[in-house]
């Protein structure tokens, strides 16, 4: 049993980190109201995270910055702290759903997994902005920041309500990324 809880436990500090990777508030904000209504333990060092201070805090932190990515070039100027934000939130999101293991385990893959996980995903994101801003002065933008809140909302409800679906489709994501940029390097050499 206590293996099936840490799988869950990873599986949905990896679909909060993947949906960080979109959104770095967002996905903070559900793990946070998760805590306070109890639809998930918080390991015990990590309770205030479920605490009305968190949730109001997290809550405005979120309005800002979805806001904030529907102004264009104030988007790519957000993308230049996302990514080093992202790959935090993602580390917190996992130690933070992880469980009781060894600190030295817990770190370990709070750090590899979820800021790895958070940091492609944040990475990839900026480019494929940087790249709508290019070819559409901009234009497509909301659509892409759209997108990305739509993604990562979804990703935390689906993380918090049912962690392998979640930690499933995060590695179906892996593969879309590792095809996005074997095809943008593929056009680096082409040219």
């Amino acid at each position: 049993m206590e293996t099936m809880q840490i799988l869950l436990g990873v599986c949905l500090g990896l679909g909060l980190a993947a949906a960080v990777g979109f959104r770095v508030f967002l996905p903070l904000l559900f793990l946070s109201l998760a805590g306070f209504y109890e639809v998930i333990p918080l390991s015990e060092s990590w309770q205030w995270v479920g605490s009305i201070t968190a949730i109001i805090v997290l809550g405005i932190a979120t309005v800002i910055e979805i806001a904030g990515y529907y102004i264009p070039w104030v988007d790519n100027a957000l993308d230049t702290i996302a990514v080093p934000l992202a790959t935090i939130a993602g580390t917190l999101a996992v130690a933070a759903t992880v469980g009781d293991l060894d600190p030295v385990v817990t770190w370990a893959l709070a750090i590899i997994a979820g800021g790895g996980t958070a940091a492609a995903i944040s990475g990839t994101s900026s480019a494929v902005r940087l790249t709508s801003t290019a070819t559409t002065g901009g234009i497509v933008n909301p659509l892409v920041s759209t997108v990305e809140t739509a993604t990562a909302s979804v990703f935390s409800v689906l993380a918090i309500f049912v962690p392998i679906v979640a930690g499933i489709l995060v590695l179906l994501l892996f593969y879309f990324v590792f095809r996005y940029y074997k095809k943008r390097r593929q056009k680096v050499i082409n040219e």
